[in-house]
């Protein structure tokens, strides 16, 4: 049994495609990445996953459940954790918890064990009298995470869950999801950040509604055509400018401080590349071949989907 999977599910707004023709399961116990930038359609699949909305064509399950026709059912199978703060901003930590507790009816017994098991396993002990609006927002987070699993949900959605937030909290929030993994959850994590989904057992990249390609980091990393030249250099914004001029179209991006030229040749677009330098008077660049990541597989394979 599968713990997810959609059959070429399609969302429609009018004339926009949001999500189409999704096909993808997910394994039990796996942690699986929808891997995508803003506008690609991953909120909407996790909403038709969570029974929220109705797809336009194509069919869902969850834990064989039917998402349409059972979604009272699904609905307490799944932890779903929205990319906007949707707890309530008036209420303490301790009371958002209760509250959620009562949309599930748990008993005063399961309620009472699960509240003090959460408030520990997030680290939020010490706030749980704290307005969740005066929260920080990785405590944010976690707090929506902790309600998020008060019922013990077998499948997780998250929606962005460390979007705008600081370093130290992703880390702590992806080793509060190490743990649920240990203990038998199955997490479909959607993020925008290429650096999460080297975590994942599994990466699903989706572009414009469609899913480009799905397999693990190492096996998607194969499908990058071609070599990548990183070019280290002082004035990078100036020099990715420069390249863009002289370079053909979609080959060279900027990565932080770096650039990364992608080439079926390196042998001869590196000397190109240095003769740049020179020319524009730039410092010269220290250039090396290196092994792509998914950010440099997922920017590629978005611009063989350019018209």
């Amino acid at each position: 049994m599968d713990a997810l999977r959609t059959h070429i599910l399609t969302k429609r707004f009018g004339d926009l495609t949001a999500v189409n023709g999704l096909t993808l399961t997910v394994a039990p116990g796996e942690l699986f990445g929808l891997i995508g930038s803003d506008g690609a359609g991953k909120t909407t699949t996790l909403r038709m996953l969570a029974g929220i909305m109705d797809p336009t064509d194509g069919e869902a399950w969850v834990l064989d459940r039917h998402t349409v026709r059972e979604a009272g059912a699904v609905a307490e199978d799944i932890g779903y954790m929205s990319q906007r703060f949707g707890l309530y901003s008036d209420l303490t930590v301790l009371e958002n918890l209760h509250f959620f507790a009562d949309l599930h009816s748990l008993s005063r017994r399961e309620r009472d064990e699960q509240v003090e098991r959460l408030l520990a396993f997030g680290n939020l002990a010490p706030f749980k009298k704290r307005l969740a609006g005066n929260l920080s927002g990785g405590m944010k987070q976690k707090l929506g995470l902790a309600c998020a699993l008060i019922h013990t949900p077998k499948v997780l959605l998250l929606d962005e869950p460390t979007n705008g937030v600081d370093p130290v909290s992703r880390r702590d929030f992806w080793r509060i999801l190490y743990q649920l993994l240990a203990e038998g959850a199955t997490i479909l994590v959607a993020t925008s950040y290429l650096d999460e989904a080297e975590r994942c057992h599994r990466v699903g990249l989706i572009h414009q509604g469609r899913l480009l390609a799905c397999d693990t980091p190492d096996n998607l990393k194969k499908l990058m055509h071609g070599a990548i030249i990183e070019v280290r250099c002082h004035e990078p914004r100036r020099a990715v400018l420069l390249l863009r001029e002289r370079l053909p179209e979609g080959t060279v991006g900027i990565f932080g401080d770096r650039l990364h030229v992608v080439t079926d040749n390196p042998a001869v677009i590196a000397p190109l590349v240095e003769a740049i330098f020179r020319e524009t008077a730039l410092a010269t660049p220290d250039l090396r071949i290196i092994e792509p990541s998914l950010e440099d597989v997922f920017v590629s394979m978005m611009a063989l989907q350019e018209p």
